[in-house]
């Protein structure tokens, strides 16, 4: 009884008896039996006919170690890579705002900016994009095959702080995309700032601004990769509380980033991000310009 509890355990129904080994029965052309010394499972005969031997075949391709993830949270300049595009550079600025003047600034456009969730759509689906945004720009503005419309009606912090980040970053920016991540469950997925309309090359300037977030980036793979992004170089940024990050030179076409979901508690969370927009006439320009001076 002990025995057939055990089988029904491993087997999940009640069994019946094992067979025993007929005394005459043989593995293997040597005439051993299972157990005799010389005797081989490996070896054909009447358990193991047809059967093979395992060999080991080398890999196609030659192992690789995959690259540890690098970690930038000091102030500095970057240079992340030297192509193929071009050299991509990160300037990261910590206490860009001082606390106090942070804490206000985030009060005043949690409560004033006209939030909303935006519709997006991939692969012909309809999905409600997990995070609020907002806004602000003399053009309109297309992604993930949804328009932004114009809006030239700013916030009057938003153009305090577009005059201070100006300044900064020596560059001029004409649009701003506000993102309000309301708690650890909002995110935004892997993706590059790339659309036609910022032109080549084009300079995000980040602000954040509440709870620390983690912004991730990793190198797109090269062509022979066939899109597998095991073996690329990753950074993560924690983002913290008035932190200023200015993405510049071939950053979007060589790298992609994202703020991926939290499963612990983390409070809300404001990003705005300074961009330049061109017309339609003004982005076809600038691609021809740029691939004219690659010929």
């Amino acid at each position: 009884m002990g025995d057939k509890r055990q089988r029904a355990r491993v087997q999940g129904s009640w069994a019946a008896s094992l067979p025993k080994p007929a005394p005459s029965a043989k593995v293997g052309g040597a005439g051993g039996n299972i157990g005799s010394p010389g005797a081989s499972v490996f070896q054909t005969g009447a358990w193991g006919e047809g059967q093979q031997m395992f060999k080991f075949h080398q890999p196609a391709k030659p192992l690789r170690d995959i690259p540890a993830e690098k970690v930038i949270k000091d102030a500095g300049d970057y240079e992340i890579s030297h192509g193929p595009s071009g050299v991509s550079r990160l300037r990261l600025i910590p206490g860009f705002l001082p606390q106090t003047e942070a804490d206000w600034v985030f009060a005043q456009l949690y409560a004033e900016l006209p939030w909303s969730q935006k519709t997006n759509f991939r692969l012909g689906q309809a999905y409600l994009e997990p995070r609020l945004t907002c806004w602000y720009g003399d053009l309109p503005y297309t992604y993930s095959n949804s328009k932004r419309q114009a809006n030239p009606q700013w916030h009057a912090v938003l153009n305090n702080l577009k005059d201070m980040v100006e300044q900064a970053s020596r560059y001029s920016f004409n649009s701003l995309l506000c993102n309000l991540y309301r708690d650890g469950k909002d995110s935004i997925a892997w993706h590059s700032d790339n659309e036609p309309s910022l032109g080549p090359h084009p300079t995000i300037a980040s602000l954040s601004l509440g709870d620390t977030r983690c912004f991730s980036m990793r190198k797109k793979p090269a062509p022979e990769e066939n899109g597998d992004y095991t073996y690329v170089e990753k950074l993560r940024i924690p983002l913290v509380h008035g932190t200023l990050l200015i993405m510049e030179g071939a950053t979007q076409e060589d790298w992609q980033h994202q703020v991926a979901k939290e499963y612990h508690d983390r409070g809300p969370r404001i990003n705005l991000t300074f961009r330049t927009i061109y017309s339609e006439a003004q982005s076809r320009g600038a691609l021809g310009d740029r691939q004219g001076s690659q010929q």
